[in-house]
């Protein structure tokens, strides 16, 4: 086996928070009595590495339950071109209008896949990454020092066309969840999905958030995106901000504050439609 190469790792996650996964909720844009006229837009949520879409859960409950039709669709977390050129079919395949929201790396591959799409009316970080053109996960973790994973908590395993990186067990509540039961934490870190390495040196393309209107939830004790990096990156965008007291995984412990910030998103976009 090669020498893994010494790079830092900074890598977006949701998590696994039940043994089920729930990836989607319903298939096409809600409608008013059988007139096939929408009344909502479709949501649709992009989880970050090691993680599925599960960490989605009870934001996905939340916002059904309100009405929204939603999807959240596997990130398949093999690189930043190949993820957002999956994220793009995905959405091309999506009726009517779209609010996209992304959780950590999940909002550098929304960024990319939105970018063209006329169908999507809003963006939503989630204590994600919002990069300009050109910018890489490795040099936006190096903009704002602070975060708590680098390569000494990762263990890395190779594949057929690299390798992968799985942060290691003693850290991984500290760094990624620090507001979650331990008991829940443990389970996240056993079903992580790795996030390939060469991900990130890749660089961004054109921004989606150029000329689509941004939101942003940022995660004040987020150990892992400093929450400075957060504002900044934000303000940049020209995003609207709400804040909260939460871990990197804001959509798992403050759901109701995440759901909320993507329903506000719909409701100032839906007089577009």
């Amino acid at each position: 086996m090669s020498e893994v190469p010494r790079r830092t790792v900074l890598a977006g996650s949701a998590a696994v928070v039940a043994a089920g996964v729930l990836t989607a909720a319903t298939a096409g844009p809600a409608t008013a009595g059988g007139s096939g006229k929408a009344t909502k837009p479709t949501v649709v949520l992009v989880h970050g590495a090691f993680a599925d879409a599960s960490g989605w859960t009870e934001v996905i409950r939340r916002l059904t339950r309100d009405g929204y039709p939603v999807l959240a669709p596997p990130n398949p977390l093999r690189g930043v071109a190949s993820d957002s050129a999956y994220l793009a079919s995905f959405l091309a395949s999506v009726p009517g209008p779209i609010v996209l929201a992304g959780h950590s790396y999940g909002g550098f591959v929304l960024t990319n896949a939105a970018a063209g799409n006329a169908n999507v009316r809003a963006l939503v970080y989630v204590a994600a990454f919002a990069p300009d053109a050109g910018e890489t996960v490795q040099g936006l973790q190096v903009l704002f020092p602070g975060t708590e994973l680098g390569e000494a908590q990762l263990d890395f395993r190779q594949h057929p066309g690299g390798y992968d990186g799985y942060v290691k067990a003693a850290v991984f509540r500290e760094v990624f969840a620090g507001d979650l039961p331990r008991s829940t934490t443990d389970l996240m870190w056993a079903t992580q999905r790795p996030g390939d390495t060469h991900t990130l040196g890749e660089p961004s393309g054109a921004p989606a958030w150029r000329d689509i209107p941004s939101w942003y939830l940022v995660a004040r004790d987020d150990q892992l995106i400093p929450a400075a990096a957060q504002r900044f990156m934000a303000a940049r965008a020209g995003a609207r901000v709400v804040e909260v007291r939460a871990s990197h995984v804001a959509m798992i412990s403050q759901p109701k504050a995440t759901a909320d910030l993507i329903a506000l998103a719909a409701r100032t976009v839906a007089k577009g439609f």
